[in-house]
């Protein structure tokens, strides 16, 4: 981050942030008192900040030298003045044996195509492992967009042209959002009720007047709609349920006030009857159960050590939440058909409770079923493994239960030189390529 502007005096200096082996206040009478060298000027302190980067750097690139194989996962972004960015992270196993992910570098691109990222990805992979170690770079991870995993032409492909051990494995985490989306946009009563969901934040965003009523009433902001990330529909979820009564007395308010403009009224009256939908608040009551476990599994998708054997106990444990949602649901059917009964305002009534049981279990199988698609099948086919069934027996249950800490060089003399490389590289790509980051 740069220093936008010369930092006053009386304000706290951004050297007085770091911690330094100098005392605080030491420090802190040098910069009051110093009449050479203060370092707050906006100047020197990138220029410090610049020289802190090229120190991470050679501290990053020294490990990855020692490591024997890496991986890279890289994603573009945009920023806030609308520039294009790539953003870089290695990850690797050090020489304690500890799986290290290290952010290395924002990386300024033209625009976000193929071409553009591969190149920009070749040139820094080309300092990061100089000749002679391209075989280092056993996996690349990257989103699911075709622009970074198509086959022929896309990023991973030009990568792979290169560096030929590199194999494409597809961020779990973004996976999980691809799940989710898949499983209910399947089904177009569910797609209607994330499309209405996000009507709310789109309500309030657009006017301060309109928010100001929701300040009042409700005392807590809706979170902002978000295309890409799937844990925004979550967080919208859970905020309208536990708000549904202030939220249907705010609307009801701008609605009935007189000091709105006819479209706000009409918009207004809308989300009333919305939220006064018997299908609406079924969907609501039915995914407020659902999110928790969504937003567990993708927070442990988000954690650097993992490996296929966590990923497989922790999608397990979705899988078995989801089933206990699922075996609920008549019960949850019931409980809204009670609930019905004791409202005193009528509603017409859009689904019965043999169609909501069947939506609900249409929805948790849907999930289940992508689930296991796509994190449970999914596990790389990299090398294969040679014929020999002693060689393969062994192979297979070292690959698998064997710890993590067992260092490279004891897997590899174990066995011959060829089936030693075979063996480090199948394990090396299991423990580095599963990782996953948004």
């Amino acid at each position: 981050m740069r220093v936008a502007k010369m930092q006053r005096e009386d304000k706290p200096s951004l050297l007085l942030s770091f911690h330094t082996e100098i005392k605080q206040d030491v420090l802190e009478e040098h910069l009051k008192t110093a009449t050479v060298f203060k370092g707050t000027s906006k100047t020197i302190q990138n220029e410090l900040l610049d020289c802190m980067l090229s120190v991470l750097k050679d501290y990053i690139l020294e490990e990855v030298k020692s490591a024997d194989f890496i991986a890279i996962q890289a994603d573009e972004t945009t920023d806030v003045s609308t520039h294009c960015q790539l953003v870089l992270v290695l990850r690797y196993i050090d020489a304690n044996s500890n799986i290290q992910e290290r952010f290395f570098e924002f990386i300024t691109i033209q625009n976000a195509n193929d071409d553009t990222i591969a190149t920009a990805l070749l040139e820094r992979l080309s300092s990061i492992l100089p000749h002679g170690q391209k075989a280092k770079l056993i996996a690349q991870a990257y989103d699911g967009a075709s622009v970074m995993r198509g086959a022929t032409g896309g990023v991973q492909r030009k990568i792979m042209d290169v560096y030929e051990n590199a194999h494409y494995v597809h961020c779990y985490a973004h996976q999980l959002n691809l799940i989710m989306q898949q499983a209910t946009s399947r089904i177009p009563r569910i797609g209607t009720f994330f499309s209405d969901l996000a009507g709310f934040s789109a309500f309030f965003s657009r006017s301060p007047k309109r928010t100001t009523v929701l300040d009042q009433v409700v005392a807590h902001r809706l979170p902002r709609a978000s295309t890409t990330q799937w844990n925004f529909h979550s967080r919208a979820v859970n905020t309208v349920y536990e708000h549904k009564d202030d939220l249907l007395m705010c609307f009801q308010t701008i609605r009935d006030s007189g000091n709105f403009d006819p479209p706000t009224v009409r918009e207004a009256g809308g989300f009333v009857r919305m939220l006064e939908d018997e299908a609406f608040c079924f969907f609501l009551a039915l995914f407020h159960k659902i999110m928790p476990n969504v937003d567990m599994l993708f927070s442990q998708l988000q954690k650097r050590n993992i490996d296929p054997v966590f990923i497989k106990e922790i999608v397990q444990r979705f899988t078995d939440s989801m089933l206990t949602i699922r075996a609920s649901i008549p019960s949850l059917c019931g409980d809204r058909a009670s609930d019905e009964q004791q409202q005193p305002i009528k509603r017409r009534r859009m689904l019965g409770p043999v169609e909501q049981q069947r939506l609900a279990t249409e929805v948790c199988d849907a999930i289940l079923i992508h689930a296991k698609e796509r994190c449970l099948c999914d596990f790389p086919k990299l090398i294969p493994v040679p014929t020999h069934a002693e060689l393969h027996d062994h192979l297979s249950a070292l690959l698998f239960f064997r710890p993590i800490r067992c260092a490279t060089s004891t897997m590899s003399s174990s066995f011959p030189d060829k089936w030693g490389v075979i063996f480090a590289s199948r394990r090396m790509v299991s423990s580095l390529a599963f990782s996953s980051f948004e």
